[in-house]
């Protein structure tokens, strides 16, 4: 990986302390042709061995003076606001952190010609005719997903190199952030908890160190535009937590199937949704695992 370069790639991971974040970092740490630093709203890293500066990215003053210190060639943006229905009551910290941050980032971007890898979602589709390809047109169903879209248009926009990765149901490990859905409902099910799952809500979910490989090949491939990642299966979120509770040796019998509408929840949610990801699968090798497949990782690296 980038062996061919007589200079070290340097990279920045925005959002180093989430989920995606740590991965990002220690997929990239161990690699001795990388110039690795990462940044986050927190005081300090979550662990490991690397260069790590504190940023509120809602702040350009502090945007731009990480990215002149830095110089990075790539820039990946695994930061934002993700929890869906706090976004529609908190809608400027929304705007702020997954709109107006992308603005301020791409306008020194362009400035030191860095490439900037943008994650994005799902939630920009309405969810009447999934999957979606690249080419499907946007409507997103509630304010999340209008931040999401709005951020995409930014880099249209402001950006001359960047690319856009579209994921949905992001699970894996992380450490001191919000569980994803596998832990969540292993963790539920496990204190004997019954939990209600939405039978009516169907996408592909993405195992995070697929994401991370696929990052990592567009980045070697140097490719710009929109790229689909997501997982090989499309099923709805209860047959998910069914396989969870299967494979995890739970008991289904607590996991009760509800329609979405019957949680009254703040924000809309596409239903039929979902990644056609037929586009990375050609241009960069990308293989997601299967959904046991991961879970056999999750057990092995976290004693689950």
């Amino acid at each position: 990986m980038f062996s061919n370069d007589l200079i070290r790639k340097r990279i920045l991971v925005v959002g180093s302390n989430g989920m995606l974040g740590q991965h990002l970092i220690k997929f990239y740490s161990s690699n001795e042709n990388i110039s690795l630093l990462g940044c986050s709203i927190e005081d300090k890293p979550f662990s490991g061995n690397y260069d790590y500066v504190q940023c509120d990215i809602s702040r350009r003053d502090e945007v731009k003076k990480i990215l002149y210190d830095f110089y990075p060639d790539i820039i990946i943006n695994a930061a934002g606001f993700t929890n869906v229905d706090l976004c529609e009551r908190e809608r400027e910290t929304a705007w702020k952190v997954n709109v107006k941050a992308v603005e301020y980032i791409a306008e020194v971007a362009n400035i030191i010609d860095a490439q900037i890898f943008q994650i994005s979602t799902d939630y920009i589709f309405d969810g009447k005719n999934g999957p979606f390809s690249e080419t499907s047109t946007p409507n997103p169903l509630n304010y999340y997903g209008r931040t999401k879209l709005a951020s995409e248009n930014a880099l249209k926009t402001y950006a001359a190199l960047s690319t856009i990765i579209r994921t949905n149901v992001l699970y894996g490990s992380g450490s001191n952030c919000r569980p994803d859905f596998v832990r969540w409902t292993i963790e539920t099910l496990r204190r004997g908890e019954k939990i209600k799952i939405v039978s009516d809500q169907f996408n592909n979910p993405t195992f995070i160190d697929d994401l991370v490989e696929a990052i990592n090949k567009l980045i070697e491939f140097k490719k710009t535009g929109v790229y689909n990642v997501g997982g090989k299966e499309l099923l709805s979120r209860y047959d998910f937590s069914l396989l969870i509770a299967e494979y995890f040796n739970l008991d289904k019998e607590l996991i009760i199937p509800v329609l979405t509408k019957e949680l009254n929840q703040t924000a809309k949610r596409p239903l039929n949704s979902g990644l056609i990801t037929i586009k990375a699968e050609t241009e960069i090798a990308f293989k997601p695992r299967s959904i046991i497949e991961s879970f056999q990782l999750i057990k092995k690296e976290n004693s689950l």
